[in-house]
Parts: C-alpha cells; sequence; structure tokens
C-alpha cells in the first residue's frame, strides 16, 4: 500500500537514541563552554541537580546511557549492563567520553539484528528481584525505555539550564534542524 511506513525497533531505539545523545554531548559542550566564560570549573556542573531528592548531571547522563543500551542489550538477547553507582563520572571528560561510547556502541547495532525483536520476551526483575516487568520487546521499548531515556535527557538538559547555561529547545532537538525551512 502507498505511503504506509513500517516502524522499525531499529528506529525506535538506535535511530532515537543515537541522536537524542548526540543533541545531548552538544548541550553538556554548551555547559563546559559556560563554566570557562563564567571563570567557574566545569566539572562543577556535574554535582548540580534539580532537587534535593533528584540525581546530578553526572548521574543523569550516566542513567540516560544506561536506559538505551539496557534495552537494546536486552533486546537483542545479551547480558544487559550493570547499572553503575550513582555519579561514578566525576569529570566533564568522563561523562563526554560516555556519550562517545554509547553512541558508537549504538551506532554499530544494525537494523537487521533488531528485526522481530518486538515480540521478543524481555522480562526485567524490579525491586530487589521482587517485582517482574514482563513485556515483550515493543512495550518494554515503548512503555519502559523510552520515557525514562527521555525523562533523563530532559532532566540533564533541566539542569544545565537552571545552572544558567544558555540553551533552548533548538539545542534539545537539534536533529530536527535538517528538516526546518521556510515555507514556500
Amino acid at each position: 500500500e502507498a505511503g504506509v511506513m513500517t516502524l522499525s525497533m531499529h528506529a525506535l531505539t538506535v535511530e532515537t537514541f543515537a541522536p537524542m545523545l548526540t543533541s545531548l554531548s552538544e548541550v553538556i559542550d554548551k555547559g563546559i563552554e559556560h563554566a570557562r566564560m563564567s571563570s567557574a570549573e566545569p566539572d562543577e556542573l556535574l554535582r548540580a541537580r534539580l532537587a534535593p531528592d533528584m540525581y546530578t548531571l553526572s548521574t543523569q547522563v550516566q542513567l540516560a546511557c544506561h536506559h538505551a543500551l539496557d534495552v537494546t542489550a536486552r533486546l537483542l538477547g545479551d547480558e544487559p549492563p550493570a547499572l553503575e553507582k550513582p555519579d561514578s563520572d566525576t569529570t566533564m571528560r568522563a561523562v563526554k567520553a560516555r556519550l562517545a561510547s554509547t553512541i558508537e556502541r549504538l551506532r554499530r547495532i544494525s537494523k537487521s539484528t533488531l528485526d522481530g525483536t518486538e515480540d521478543r520476551s524481555t522480562p526485567l526483575l524490579l525491586a530487589n528481584d521482587t517485582m517482574i516487568y514482563d513485556a515483550k520487546g515493543f512495550e518494554l521499548v515503548r512503555d519502559w525505555a523510552l520515557p525514562h531515556f527521555y525523562f533523563h535527557v530532559v532532566t540533564a538538559y533541566d539542569i544545565l539550564r537552571h545552572q544558567g547555561v544558555e540553551i533552548g529547545k533548538r539545542d534539545y532537538l537539534s536533529r530536527i534542524g535538517s528538516v526546518i525551512r521556510p515555507r514556500t
């Protein structure tokens, strides 16, 4: 049928996560530059948080990367990465390396390896292994991974914005710049 597009698991995961993490990396660069222009130590930004009971910028980036790698590993039937201790990245260099490594790992996943994973059983143990989130691949991506991923990406953005970094929606949505043009 003409005009019908099939949405692939690769598009939902890799083609979503990698560009958003690239935008996040660019926003982090703006945070580094902001700190330097303010004669502040860029690494200090990593300890910033929006509220006392929320994770730091460092952990928000860590968790965004974790959710992207965790769900793709589960879809592929691989061992998911262990969740690291919060705030394990203490320098901007480490955060930037985590983002670059995650993007590289995601981009190595071919479309064909994710074909058919929407129906794969992907149980996820929760609450110290006392509960199980038992979903098929598509539901895991749609209902678990994407909401968690975007929560941590936008919270990282919000922390930087709250710290005075001059960023806007265009920075967060940098991926869409190539398809916005004047109306003719």
